[in-house]
């Protein structure tokens, strides 16, 4: 991408050509003046956008009367030509060298693209000195953050991690959306936003996404995104050295206050109390709070009720275990990023036999990638699947109980485990439950007495009609059955 000026450039456009490289008559030219912007950016953005935004830039060469700027990713360049991109064509051009335009480009090699680590939903940070995640909450010098360092607080934003990388399903969506009208709304939509869901199924793909969006519309705005963890250290930290009212002035002058990984407060009550009364400061000034953990707001053991009542006041989105077209789809997404082709078959098996969470499946993926390149491109295949993943794959095979068939069903239909076992009638509860049966006569050894128990002790005639009902259902209706093979795969390969 070639960012270019109105004219010909601020003072002379003397012939440079023995100074467009660091191997020429003057090595050190383009260093000293791209020393000289990055300061210039630093101090015109601030600390805080710099850190965010331009420090990721690395300068490659110069070219004709063009300086040639590089990035690590597409999003990265795009978002930097879009809003600093006439600022540094003004401050090149100021800098004397007969500069015209600023070429920024993605180079994986010179800017150090991050190393895989067989993670789509949780990428790895960028690996460069400067931007390498650390151990939250040190700084970047090693010191403690001092409260007043917004940014140093922060878990840095992995610029993978956008809705654009987000793969949708139906047992994502509902979050995806919600997570997307926080992130777009002008004003606040519901509050809080709080998503849940198990381990690898994208939570902190949309923590990420969510931030994002929200600095790329208002890069001003002050949104805070950290663990837990780091919110209790911090809380910790300012008791212990009587500092706790900067501690309350820090966090209650947020625009956003995005915490992950909630559930950890658990038997924790001052960081609870503390939190409680973050909480309703930032509701009362209309400051947006999103909350992720691994179960709902009721469901959170050694959580307060009256900070589960706080949590669970807005909107409460969850993030269903995948089913195979979602595994299917982001296994081909993966694929393609990679630039990497693959058969259908194996991303098909894979899909079938990786059921656990979107985590393993990515795993499973870059392992293959990594081994095919390894071994001088050798092709991938089923039985090279079968060869390299024996370790995942086995621990996938497993046998199917009623246990698993009853809490497959609920998640496939979201419905409640005692909906199902109640003796509602309800078309949206009698449905999955006639299915439940049907695949618990088809898939178990159980007999229909011990299926009926398991059923909230219903007659064995019970189950018999409800399998038989099904049965005639299937013929007639795509959706349902539709849903029965999602589920038979899902259960068994």
């Amino acid at each position: 991408m070639t960012l270019t000026g109105n004219g010909n450039g601020n003072g002379n456009n003397r012939d440079v050509s023995n100074e467009r490289s660091f191997g020429g008559e003057r090595p050190n030219a383009l260093e000293l003046a791209w020393v000289r912007v990055r300061a210039h950016l630093r101090s015109e953005y601030g600390d805080a956008a710099f850190k965010n935004w331009l420090r990721s830039l690395t300068l490659l060469r110069a070219s004709g009367d063009k300086v040639v700027l590089a990035v690590t990713s597409k999003f990265w360049r795009d978002w930097i030509a879009a809003h600093y991109g006439d600022r540094l064509v003004a401050l090149w051009k100021a800098e004397n060298l007969g500069f015209n335009g600023v070429e920024i480009v993605v180079n994986a090699v010179e800017a150090k693209e991050p190393r895989p680590r067989g993670d789509a939903l949780e990428m790895p940070q960028r690996e460069t000195d400067e931007a390498r995640p650390q151990p939250a909450p040190a700084a970047m010098n090693g010191e403690e953050p001092r409260l007043g360092d917004v940014q140093n607080l922060c878990t840095p934003l992995d610029p993978r991690l956008t809705f654009e990388t987000f793969v949708i399903g139906k047992p994502n969506e509902f979050a995806h959306a919600a997570a997307l009208r926080v992130a777009e709304a002008d004003e606040i939509p519901f509050n809080p936003l709080f998503l849940y869901g198990g381990v690898g199924l994208g939570k902190t793909h949309l923590m990420h996404a969510t931030a994002w969006r929200l600095r790329m519309r208002n890069p001003a705005r002050r949104v805070m995104f950290l663990s837990s963890e780091t919110f209790m250290h911090l809380f910790v930290k300012a008791v212990r050295y009587k500092d706790t009212h900067a501690f309350k002035e820090q966090f209650r002058s947020v625009d956003v206050l995005m915490i992950d990984d909630v559930q950890f407060f658990g038997e924790k009550s001052a960081t609870q109390e503390e939190l409680f009364h973050t909480f309703n400061a930032l509701v009362d000034h209309r400051r947006q709070v999103i909350i992720s953990a691994d179960k709902p707001p009721v469901d959170l053991q050694g959580i307060e009720e009256r900070l589960k009542s706080r949590l669970g006041s807005g909107v409460v989105a969850q993030l269903n275990p995948t089913n195979y077209e979602l595994r299917l789809s982001i296994l081909q997404a993966k694929a393609e990023q990679k630039g990497v082709a693959i058969p259908s078959k194996v991303t098909e098996f894979l899909a079938h036999k990786i059921t656990s969470n979107i985590r393993e499946l990515e795993g499973a993926m870059t392992r293959l990638f990594a081994h095919a390149t390894l071994l001088n491109s050798r092709e991938i295949s089923i039985d090279m699947a079968q060869e390299v993943l024996q370790d995942l794959l086995r621990a996938n095979d497993r046998h199917v109980t009623i246990d698993d068939i009853q809490k497959r069903v609920c998640e496939h239909y979201n419905i409640k485990m005692a909906d199902l076992l109640s003796p509602r009638r309800a078309r949206a509860v009698a449905r999955p439950r006639q299915v439940a049966m049907y695949l618990a006569k088809q898939l178990t050894t159980r007999s229909l007495p011990e299926i009926g128990r398991k059923f909230g002790g219903r007659d064995h005639t019970t189950i018999m009609h409800g399998v038989r009902k099904i049965e005639e259902l299937r013929g007639g209706d795509p959706s349902l059955n539709e849903d029965i093979e999602i589920l038979t795969r899902s259960l068994t390969r």
